[in-house]
C-alpha cells in the first residue's frame, strides 16, 4: 500500500470549498504530530464497520467518511442485482453526537444510489436494528454507533441480511470497494428531506418496533411473575444517557416487575455523557448515581446499559446488604445457567468466545447441552446460529462474551442488552424467592463446575507510534512460543494469525498442529492446568485486550488466583 502524503492531504482538506465545514477546524491546528496523525492514514474498515475519533481528517470519522463508506456500500449491494436494491437497507442511530447527522448521510447516499432505504425516526438499540434486518427483508443494516466509547467516538457498524455483523468476507469486498474512491471530493451528496418525499427513504413502520418486543418478552414464560415471583424485585435502571430509555422499563414492567426506579438524570438522551467519565456498564464509576437510588429503595439488582443498548452491566445486593458488581463472565453464567433450566427445545446449543469463561462449557457439560468456543466478536456467535439453527442440526438458546454482551434467541443476531435486562431480573427474582442473592446463585454453580475468575486489562497504544508498539509487542510475545511464563508451561497455545496449535509433549517440548477450530486472527492463547490467558489487538480501539483466567477454592479465592496471574504476565510483557 502506498504511503500516504499527510501534508498534501490536509492542504486539500483545508483549501477545497468540498470541505468547508472543517477548514476553521484545520486551520487551528499548528502542531504537526497532530496534523500527521489525522492523515497518515485511512480510518481502518475493522471489526464490521469502522469506528474512530470525530473531526477533520482521512483518520477521524465525520460525515466525509461516511460518505466514502456509505458509497463503497451501495456499489457492493448494487453489484448484488436487482432484488438486492429493492430489498435495501435498514438505518439505525444511538444517542452519540453526529449520530442522527450520520444515520442521515448514509441514508441518502443509499437512496440515492436507487437503493430501498429505511430509516428508524428515534434512537433504537443494536438489537432493534439487527431484528429490524429480518423482519423487514432487507439486504443489509447500518448501525450508526459507538458502543460504550468515550463521547469523542462515533461508529458505523454494517449488518448482512440475517442481521448478524458482515462477515469478514463481505467486509473485505467492502474495504476494496473503498480503496477504490481515490478522490473523496468527487462523492456527489443528497438531499434527505427530497428523497423522503420520493420515497426512496421510508421511516420504518413502529410495527416493527412491536414486534421486536414481543420477541424479547416471549424468551420467558408468560406466568414467570408468579413462578420466579418479579412481582417482589425490586430494580433501579440507568440507560446512561442512551438508546435503552424507552425500551427496557417497559420490557421490565411487562415480566410483572414490581419496583423499577429509574436514575433520571441518566435517562436524557445525550452523546455528551455527561454523568459519567465513560458510558461503559463494566465500570464501577458509571454506577454512583445509581447506588444512591438503591440505597434508598433497598434494591434488589442495578442494570445498566451502554448508549446503543447491546451491552449490560449489573450490580446485585449480596446477602450481607453490600452491592457487587457482576463481571460479564458471571452475568453469562447466570443466564446461561437460567436459559438451560428454561429451555424446552430438542438439540439446545450455546456458544461463547475464546476469551470467556471457561465455566460455560463446563455448565452446558453438566447439563447436556452443546456448547461452542468462537473468535472474539459477535458476528461469529451470529454465524454459529445461521450454520446450526438455520440448518436444522440444533436450537440456539444462549450465547455471549465475557465484555458484558449477551443473546438468548435467535430472533436477532447481536447482543442485545433489552432482553438482558429482563433475563438478569427474572434470575433475581428466581434466587430470591429461594432466600438468595445472585452471587450465592454463582457459588451454587462453582460446586458443580468448580470455581473460576477472569479479569481482563489493556494496554492503550494510541497513534502511528502505537500502532507500531502493538505490532513489536505482539511479535515479541509471539517469539517466546511457551515460554512466555519462565516457571511453567502450558497443556498448549494458540497462535491463531500463524493457524497453528501447539501441544506439549510427554518430553516438554511442542509439536505443531494446523488449527482448525477457528479462523485465522492475530490472537495468542495460553492455556495450562489451572489457569490461561490471551492476548490480542482490539478491532475497534488502540489497545492490546489482555485476558486472564484462574482456577481456585471459591469464587473469591479464583479472583485472587487470578489476580496473581495478571500481575505475573503484564511484568513479563513489560520486560520485553
Amino acid at each position: 500500500m502506498a504511503e500516504i502524503n499527510y501534508l498534501k492531504e490536509y492542504k486539500k482538506w483545508s483549501q477545497d470549498p468540498y470541505f468547508s465545514i472543517f477548514h476553521d477546524e484545520l486551520s487551528s491546528l499548528s502542531d504537526d504530530a497532530e496534523i500527521r496523525e489525522r492523515f497518515y492514514k485511512n480510518l481502518d474498515f475493522g471489526t464490521a464497520g469502522i469506528r474512530g475519533v470525530m473531526g477533520a481528517g482521512i483518520n477521524r470519522l465525520n460525515v466525509f467518511i461516511v460518505r466514502k463508506v456509505s458509497t463503497a456500500i451501495a456499489r457492493h449491494v448494487r453489484g448484488k442485482g436487482i432484488a438486492a436494491v429493492k430489498r435495501g437497507i435498514v438505518i439505525g442511530y444511538d444517542s452519540r453526537i453526529n449520530s442522527l447527522e450520520f444515520a442521515k448521510e448514509a441514508a441518502s447516499v443509499f437512496a440515492g444510489n436507487g437503493i430501498k432505504t429505511y430509516f428508524h425516526p428515534e434512537i433504537s438499540p443494536v438489537p432493534l436494528l439487527s431484528f429490524s434486518v429480518r423482519n423487514l427483508g432487507c439486504e443489509m443494516g447500518i448501525m450508526i454507533t459507538a458502543s460504550h466509547n468515550p463521547k469523542e467516538y462515533n461508529g458505523y457498524k454494517v449488518y448482512g441480511s440475517d442481521g448478524a455483523q458482515l462477515s469478514p468476507e463481505d467486509s473485505e469486498i467492502i474495504t476494496k470497494k473503498m480503496s477504490r474512491i481515490v478522490d473523496i471530493a468527487k462523492l456527489r451528496s443528497f438531499d434527505f428531506n427530497s428523497l423522503l418525499e420520493s420515497g426512496m427513504i421510508c421511516y420504518c413502520p413502529p410495527t416493527v418496533r412491536g414486534s421486536y418486543m414481543k420477541a424479547v418478552r416471549e424468551l420467558l414464560p408468560e406466568d414467570c411473575s408468579d413462578t420466579s415471583n418479579t412481582r417482589d424485585l425490586k430494580v433501579v435502571y440507568t440507560a446512561l444517557h442512551g438508546a435503552g430509555a424507552g425500551f427496557v422499563p417497559e420490557i421490565l414492567r411487562s415480566i410483572g416487575v414490581g419496583t423499577v426506579k429509574t436514575v433520571k438524570k441518566q435517562m436524557i438522551p445525550d452523546g455528551a455523557f455527561p454523568t459519567v467519565p465513560v458510558p461503559n456498564p463494566e465500570n464501577a464509576d458509571v454506577y454512583e448515581l445509581a447506588l444512591k437510588e438503591a440505597k434508598k429503595i433497598d434494591a434488589d439488582i442495578i442494570i445498566a446499559t451502554d448508549p446503543d443498548s447491546d451491552r449490560t452491566g449489573a450490580c446485585v445486593k449480596r446477602e450481607d446488604g453490600q452491592y457487587q458488581l457482576l463481571t460479564g463472565n458471571e452475568i453469562g453464567e447466570i443466564l446461561l445457567i437460567r436459559r438451560i433450566k428454561l429451555n424446552k427445545s430438542a438439540d439446545p446449543f450455546a456458544v461463547s468466545t475464546l476469551v470467556s469463561t471457561r465455566i460455560a462449557s463446563l455448565i452446558c457439560k453438566a447439563e447436556g447441552v452443546k456448547y461452542i468456543d468462537v473468535l472474539t466478536g459477535f458476528k461469529f456467535i451470529g454465524e454459529q446460529i445461521k450454520l446450526l439453527e438455520e440448518t436444522g442440526k440444533g436450537k440456539f438458546i444462549f450465547g455471549f462474551e465475557e465484555s458484558y454482551g449477551f443473546l438468548a434467541g435467535s430472533y436477532c443476531r447481536d447482543k442485545d442488552a433489552v432482553a438482558s435486562c429482563m433475563l438478569i431480573c427474572e434470575a433475581a427474582a428466581y434466587y430470591k424467592k429461594r432466600g438468595m442473592s445472585i452471587v450465592s446463585g454463582l457459588e451454587e454453580i462453582y460446586k458443580t463446575t468448580g470455581a473460576q475468575h477472569e479479569i481482563q486489562t489493556s494496554l492503550v497504544l494510541k497513534g502511528e507510534s502505537g500502532s507500531a508498539e502493538m505490532q513489536r509487542i505482539m511479535t515479541a510475545v509471539r517469539k517466546l512460543g511457551g515460554n512466555i511464563l519462565d516457571y511453567q508451561k502450558p497443556v498448549y497455545f494458540l497462535d491463531l494469525l500463524n493457524n497453528k496449535r501447539y501441544v506439549r509433549t510427554a518430553t516438554g517440548k511442542f509439536t505443531a498442529r494446523e488449527e482448525k477450530e477457528f479462523p485465522v486472527s492475530d490472537v495468542l492463547y495460553y492455556s495450562y492446568d489451572d489457569f490461561w490467558f490471551c492476548l490480542r489487538p482490539s478491532g475497534t480501539e488502540p489497545k492490546i485486550k489482555i485476558y486472564f483466567g484462574a482456577c481456585g477454592s471459591s469464587g473469591p479465592d479464583a479472583k485472587n488466583n487470578a489476580e496473581k496471574l495478571k500481575e505475573k504476565v503484564m511484568r513479563r510483557i513489560d520486560s520485553l
